[in-house]
C-alpha cells in the first residue's frame, strides 16, 4: 500500500490559516493596526481603496524592522512577542501567534517599506501569494508601512462571496473605531476615498466623543470607575434616558484588547432593569485591568474571545460599580414631594413662568355623614354584599380564563386556500379560531390542529406583499410636510449610499442635508405609530450585517430589496402580545394559506405547526 499522507506546501497551509485569520478586508486593517501598536507607534494612518478590494495601506512611525526581521515576519509562527509556552499566561501585547502577517501575503500582494530607528536606509520587501519576489534597500521615514493589494487574487471563491463595496467599507469603519476607542493615546487618521477622519490623542472621555460626536453627547454618559486588588474597572455607560432601541453602543476592554464577553454583558444589562424599557439597550464603553496570567486570550486566531479565571468574582464588583455610577450620578429616578417639584407652565406672551393653579377645599371631609350613608354598615346584610361581589366578580375580567381567547364563529369562510395554492372544499375549512396567550393562532383544518405564531405570519405576510409592489413598481410615495432629520455615523453613510436605490423602489426619499444628517422627504404607507426613521436605520444595520442572504447567489440588487421589505414587515407586523379581533384572525389565516410558501418566514424561521392525531395521542397517551 503506498503512502498517501503528506506535508501541506507552506503557501497552502498560510491559505487555510489565513481563513480563519481574515475573513474581510477589515480583518486585515485589524492585525496591521494591532502590529503597529505592539511596535509602540504613536501616529497610525489608514488609507482604503474600493472597500479594502483594490488597496489597504496602514503607515506608522514605530520601532520599524530591521532587514532580516522583515523577512522573518512574513515566516508562519515567527513573531517577537513570546519565546515560550509560559509567556502566553504574561502577554501584554496584541499579537504572539505568528499567524497574521503570513496569512494576509498568502491572499495578497504585500509591499512593505520600514526604516528601524538610527538606520539611515531602511528595506522594501514585495510579496506576493506567500512568494518573495523583490527585496532591496529603500530611503523611508522611521517606521512602517504596509501595502496589501488585491485582496484573495489568488482565492477566487472567499472573494466571490466579499460583500458589495458599502457593506464591506461599513465593517472597516466599525473596525476603526474599535480599534481607535481601544487605543485612545494613539493619534489615528483614516482616508477611505470618500470621507477623512483624523482623532486626536486623547481621555477615553474625548475619544468616544470624537468618534461618535453626532450620536453620543458628553452628559449623556456617566463614569465608572473601581480599583480592587482583583480587577480595575473604568469607563462609561449612558444614562437610562438615552438608551437605544437599535444600534447600541458597547464595548468590552481588557488589557488594552477588545473583547466579547457574555457573562459581563449580562452583568451590565441586569443594573438596567426597571430602568429602562425593555426593547431598549444601554450604550456602554467599560475597560478591565487584570493580571494578564488571569486571562487566556489564546481561544481564537482573532483573539476576541477571552476567558476570566475570576469572572464569577469581578460579576458583584462590575454589578457594584455600575449601579454605585447609576447612584452617585442621580440617573435613578427619584419622586419628588416638594412643590418645587412641579413642572412650570410658560406663558405665550413672556420669559415668565406660573405655577399650575390647584383648587382645594379645606373643609373636605372624607368620612362625612352624606358619604357614609351609602357604605354599608359593618355587620349588616352580608349576603347581599357577597351577592354584589359575586356579580361584579363574574363581570371582570380579571377574574375570567386565565388566558382569554377570542373565538371564531361556526360560520367559516366557503373557501380557504391552503399548502402551495391548492383550495379546499368548504367542509375542509377552519371549524373554530381562537387566540391563545395572545402570540398564537389556533384553528382545525383537514390536516390537523393548527398552531400558527401572529406575529411571523403577520411578517410572511406584509414581506410579500412589499416585494411584490417593489418588484411591479407600485409603490405610492407620500411627501411628508415636515421632514424628519436623521443623523448616521460614517459606516451607515457607506451603507446608505449603497441602498439608496432600493429604498426608493419601496417609497423611501432622503436628501442630503450636511455632513453626517439626511432629511426624509417622503415615506411609503407606514402603520400608525411606525416611524419612517426607525425603518430606515434597521435597513442600514440589517445590511451592515451579513448573517443573513435574502437574495439569490451574486444577486446583489435582488438581496438588497429583500432585505429592505423584510425590514419594512418586521417594523409594521402586529406584536406577539397583541389581542386580535375575529376578523383580523380570520384574515391573517386567509392571507397567509393564499402564500404560495407559508410555512416559513425569510429568515427560515416556522411560521405554524400542525399536530396531526398522531401527535395529539402520544401527547396524551
Amino acid at each position: 500500500m503506498s503512502d498517501i499522507i503528506r506535508l501541506l506546501p507552506d503557501s497552502v497551509a498560510n491559505q487555510i490559516a489565513a481563513g480563519e485569520v481574515i475573513q474581510r478586508p477589515a480583518s486585515v486593517i485589524k492585525e496591521l493596526v494591532e502590529n503597529a501598536v505592539d511596535a509602540g507607534a504613536t501616529d497610525i494612518r489608514l488609507v482604503v481603496k474600493d472597500a479594502g478590494k483594490t488597496l489597504i495601506q496602514v503607515i506608522d512611525n514605530g520601532a520599524g524592522m530591521s532587514e532580516t526581521d522583515v523577512r522573518m515576519a512574513f515566516e508562519r509562527h515567527a513573531t517577537s512577542k513570546i519565546k515560550n509556552a509560559d509567556d502566553l499566561f504574561t502577554l501584554r501585547t496584541m499579537g504572539f501567534r505568528g499567524e497574521a502577517l503570513p496569512s494576509i501575503c498568502a491572499i495578497s500582494e504585500v509591499e512593505v517599506r520600514t526604516r528601524p530607528e538610527g538606520e539611515q536606509m531602511g528595506t522594501r520587501l514585495v510579496i506576493v501569494g506567500s512568494k518573495v519576489t523583490e527585496q532591496e534597500p529603500c530611503v523611508c521615514e522611521k517606521g512602517t508601512v504596509i501595502s496589501v493589494r488585491k485582496i484573495f487574487f489568488n482565492v477566487p471563491a472567499r472573494r466571490k462571496f466579499l460583500k458589495s463595496d458599502n457593506v464591506e467599507l461599513s465593517n472597516i469603519m466599525r473596525e476603526f473605531e474599535r480599534l481607535a476607542l481601544v487605543n485612545n493615546n494613539i493619534r489615528m487618521h483614516i482616508d477611505n476615498g470618500t470621507k477623512n477622519i483624523e482623532l486626536r490623542a486623547a481621555s477615553l472621555r474625548i475619544r468616544i466623543e470624537d468618534i461618535w460626536r453626532n450620536s453620543l453627547k458628553s452628559d449623556h454618559m456617566i463614569p465608572v470607575d473601581v480599583d480592587t486588588s482583583l480587577v480595575k474597572i473604568e469607563g462609561f455607560i449612558s444614562r437610562p434616558e438615552f438608551a437605544r432601541r437599535r444600534n447600541p453602543l458597547q464595548y468590552l476592554i481588557v488589557n488594552g484588547r477588545n473583547m466579547r464577553h457574555p457573562y459581563f454583558h449580562k452583568a451590565i444589562m441586569s443594573c438596567y432593569d426597571s430602568l429602562i424599557a425593555p426593547d431598549t439597550m444601554p450604550c456602554y464603553f467599560i475597560k478591565f485591568t487584570v493580571d494578564p496570567s488571569t486571562i487566556d486570550v489564546n481561544i481564537h486566531p482573532t483573539k476576541n474571545e477571552i476567558k476570566f479565571e475570576y469572572e464569577q468574582q469581578i460579576w458583584p464588583i462590575l454589578v457594584s460599580a455600575i449601579k454605585t455610577a447609576l447612584g452617585k450620578f442621580a440617573a435613578v429616578p427619584s419622586i419628588d414631594f416638594s412643590i418645587d417639584a412641579i413642572p412650570l407652565n410658560p406663558l405665550r406672551n413672556g420669559d415668565h413662568a406660573e405655577a399650575p393653579h390647584i383648587d382645594y377645599r379645606n373643609d373636605y371631609n372624607p368620612f362625612a355623614s352624606e358619604r357614609r350613608s351609602s357604605a354599608p354598615k359593618i355587620g349588616s346584610d352580608w349576603e347581599k354584599l357577597y351577592e354584589n361581589f359575586s356579580g361584579a366578580r363574574d363581570r371582570s375580567p380579571i377574574f375570567q380564563e386565565e388566558m382569554p381567547v377570542e373565538v371564531m364563529a361556526d360560520t367559516a369562510p366557503s373557501e380557504l386556500p391552503f399548502g402551495d395554492g391548492e383550495r379546499e372544499s368548504a367542509g375542509d375549512t377552519p371549524q373554530v379560531c381562537i387566540q391563545y396567550a395572545a402570540k398564537y393562532i389556533i384553528t382545525t383544518m383537514r390536516e390537523g390542529l393548527v398552531v400558527i405564531d401572529q406575529h411571523r405570519a403577520h411578517v410572511k405576510i406584509l414581506f410579500e406583499e412589499y416585494l411584490a409592489r417593489a418588484e411591479k413598481q407600485e409603490v405610492v410615495s407620500q411627501h411628508v410636510m415636515f421632514p424628519e432629520v436623521i443623523s448616521l455615523d460614517a459606516g451607515q453613510q457607506a451603507v446608505l449610499t449603497g441602498v439608496m436605490d432600493e429604498l426608493q423602489k419601496l417609497g423611501f426619499c432622503l436628501e442630503y442635508e450636511s455632513d453626517t444628517s439626511w432629511r426624509i422627504t417622503a415615506v411609503p404607507q407606514l402603520p400608525n405609530g411606525t416611524l419612517a426613521r426607525d425603518v430606515i436605520l434597521r435597513v442600514l444595520d440589517s445590511v451592515a450585517d451579513d448573517s443573513a442572504n435574502y437574495g439569490k447567489e451574486g444577486d446583489v440588487e435582488a438581496s438588497l430589496t429583500r432585505r429592505v421589505a423584510l425590514v419594512m414587515a418586521r417594523s409594521a407586523a402586529i406584536r406577539r402580545g397583541q389581542r386580535l379581533s375575529v376578523t383580523e384572525m380570520e384574515s391573517i389565516i386567509s392571507s397567509l394559506f393564499a402564500l404560495p410558501d407559508p410555512s416559513l418566514t425569510p429568515g427560515g424561521n416556522p411560521v405554524f405547526t400542525i399536530l396531526d392525531d398522531t401527535r395529539i395521542a402520544r401527547l396524551l397517551s
